[in-house]
């Protein structure tokens, strides 16, 4: 059995309204989060500090936009890419869209 809090009014609060709610959450967690973790290695990160993080995260947010921007089949295969060409990646970055 699960448990759920929420402010929407009980009329609004339908068994079929909440399904659709998590897995909304679970479409954000699986299209953002797990590829920012499993291509770029976020949750290993351990800078902690001021504004690192905030930055970081951007830094990241950005790079997957240019990717897919760019239509990359595979953002691991990408990434690993750039890694061993990182000329290519800083083309990515000063060519005119």
């Amino acid at each position: 059995m699960a448990y759920r809090i929420t402010s929407l009014e009980p009329e609004r609060a339908d068994a079929k309204r909440l399904l659709a709610l998590d897995r909304g959450h679970w479409g954000i967690e699986n299209g953002l989060h797990h590829v920012r973790d499993v291509s770029l290695g976020e949750d290993a990160c351990r800078v902690r500090s001021q504004d690192a993080p905030e930055v970081l995260a951007a830094a990241r947010n950005l790079a997957l936009g240019l990717l897919r921007s760019l239509g990359a089949a595979s953002i691991i295969s990408a990434t690993r890419r750039i890694v061993m060409h990182p000329w290519e990646g800083v083309r990515l970055l000063i060519t005119p869209r």
